[in-house]
């Protein structure tokens, strides 16, 4: 497992290019920031995914875990959020690029990989993020099947003839192909958009979450060892990361938080742009 993760493994750096130094033991015992990645990428994914070619941040999510371990936070960043572009070398595919005022934030992969994405989080939020994961469509089927599935609830029936998702309305538990799709579809919920599309990641992580912590999978060995194996061979994550070690700091650091202490939250973002920038959104500052 420690060789699989070590071989996904990429090196974050900083907007001049130098290594990021890795965070120390000490480190682990205060709050941890850890930026979440979804790609929606195709390469070496099969041919059922479709044709499309391009590479991008579909999913970013940022995981914070306080210091006294009594909470955490996930915070979602809407895919068509326009925000300042730090200056940011290539850290994984793409060539790069020099400072921007304002850009699409799911493009920062697609022009310099997953650290530019973090770079551009972190610059936005004005944290220091240590710790970076990034999830293909085939490390959610695989991880979904290894958690048995996750259960959730749909307010009325979806049929989205997209992602060919079509679930009744009531419970259902998802897991496969099936999990994916109700993580892609935004068609035929809510008003079509990315933000409709947050709701449902967020409603399914929040069923994962209950469920890792309700079947005790952070503290048996077993399951554990079974969703980061699903993990090693699907995503790629920092070098920070790839430590046995760490994951189970990371892992011990969440166990001991109650339900209602984990908040899932949106960035806070409005429409209504004029162009070129319809259709997109923008953080929302004002309180």
């Amino acid at each position: 497992l420690s060789s699989q993760l070590s071989a996904n493994g990429i090196t974050l750096t900083d907007a001049n290019g130098n290594a990021i130094k890795p965070p120390t033991a000490e480190d682990l015992k205060g709050a941890i920031n850890v930026l979440l990645v979804g790609s929606d990428t195709r390469l070496g994914q099969g041919g059922s995914f479709g044709n499309e070619t391009s590479t991008l941040a579909d999913v970013i999510i940022l995981l914070h875990i306080s210091a006294d371990r009594k909470n955490a936070v996930a915070m979602s960043f809407p895919r068509d959020l326009l925000v300042p572009w730090p200056a940011c070398p290539s850290t994984s595919g793409g060539p790069g690029y020099l400072p921007q005022a304002l850009g699409q934030i799911n493009a920062t992969i697609a022009n310099g990989g997953p650290g530019c994405t973090l770079l551009t989080v972190e610059k936005l939020t004005g944290l220091k993020i240590p710790y970076l994961a990034m999830i293909n469509f085939k490390g959610v089927i695989e991880m979904s099947n290894a958690i048995g599935g996750v259960e959730v609830c749909v307010a009325r029936d979806i049929h989205d003839e997209y992602t060919l998702l079509d679930l009744k309305k009531g419970t259902h538990t998802l897991q496969g192909t099936q999990a994916l799709k109700f993580l892609r579809t935004r068609h035929d919920v809510g008003d079509g958009s990315d933000l409709s599309r947050i709701s449902n990641q967020q409603v399914f992580l929040t069923s994962l979450v209950r469920k890792i912590k309700g079947d005790g999978v952070l503290s048996n060995p077993v399951k554990l060892y079974s969703l980061a194996n699903a993990a090693a061979r699907n995503m790629t994550l920092s070098s920070s990361l790839t430590d046995l070690n760490t994951m189970v700091a990371i892992a011990s650091a969440l166990k001991g938080i109650e339900l209602d202490k984990i908040t899932f939250l949106q960035v806070p973002a409005h429409g209504g742009l004029p162009a070129p920038y319809s259709g997109r959104v923008k953080p929302t500052d004002e309180l």
